[in-house]
């Protein structure tokens, strides 16, 4: 598992796919790891160059103190492309890795061709709501927002349906190291991209999970607006959609990224 030293922290990134094709850089929701992203891996390794990443403070990449502001996290992303020498790049985070997008297209536009936003918004919940969570984690560990965590992510029925998945989900979230997801819940509880979402110039997908309670499909909604230009699509999931949706979340992926229009939503 390759690691690299990126904006003063150790990071552990995945490069994999087909060499010199378009590269697709995947960041990851608050409270997981690169490894939620193996649903797209699988589908678009031979068609892409695919980077993925632990963000700092979470999965194997270093817990440097915090708490991280939005332009350290979108720094950490940059020097992690100059360190494997990729200069120009597409982009699809989720929720925290969403902002992190917003972030990166506002203010390095050079570097990234195409942006996928997810389950994500400008400004995501309220300080009330992020200071009861890090005192929960203060008090008792990750163990203490885990199951909160899963019935925000995905719909009953899903969490009925597929157990091994919620599974392997629940088993991330308890891995993510307190301090790295406390740090991170601070730079998203301080951060509002309003401005900066409105000076994106990239073509845009903002995808939204109809049943999500954390992002809710309004949210969605006004993001695609404030960005110029940008589509917005929905699927019949809830917060983590590109896992209990993941087919229709990568197809509706690679249309966008190959230039054709998302067919529903």
């Amino acid at each position: 598992m390759p690691f690299i030293e990126a904006n003063g922290v150790r990071i552990r990134y995945r490069l994999e796919g087909t060499p010199g094709a378009p590269v697709i850089v995947f960041s990851n929701s608050l409270g997981t790891n690169l490894s939620m992203w193996d649903p797209q891996v699988a589908a678009l390794r031979d068609e892409f160059r695919i980077l993925r990443y632990d963000t700092r403070g979470h999965g194997l990449s270093a817990v440097p103190p915090g708490p991280y502001s939005q332009e350290q996290l979108g720094n950490d992303i940059l020097a992690l492309l100059d360190a494997v020498e990729i200069r120009h790049a597409n982009f699809c985070g989720l929720s925290m890795g969403g902002q992190a997008g917003i972030w990166l297209a506002a203010n390095a536009p050079d570097r990234f061709a195409r942006l996928v936003l997810c389950d994500t918004a400008a400004h995501i919940g309220n300080p009330e709501i992020w200071n009861a969570r890090i005192a929960a984690i203060r008090a008792g560990g990750m163990l203490a927002i885990v199951s909160a965590a899963i019935e925000r992510w995905f719909t009953a029925r899903f969490i009925a349906q597929s157990p091994d998945v919620v599974v392997w989900v629940r088993q991330m979230i308890l891995e993510t190291p307190p301090q790295g997801y406390i740090a991170c819940c601070e730079a998203i509880r301080d951060t509002d991209l309003t401005e900066q979402a409105s000076r994106v110039n990239a073509p845009t997908l903002v995808i939204s999970g109809t049943h999500d309670p954390a992002t809710p499909p309004a949210q969605g909604r006004l993001l695609a607006s404030t960005i110029r230009g940008a589509r917005y699509f929905e699927l019949g999931a809830s917060h983590i959609s590109n896992v209990e949706a993941a087919p229709q979340f990568t197809s509706a992926l690679r249309e966008f990224l190959s230039g054709a229009a998302v067919t529903a939503g």
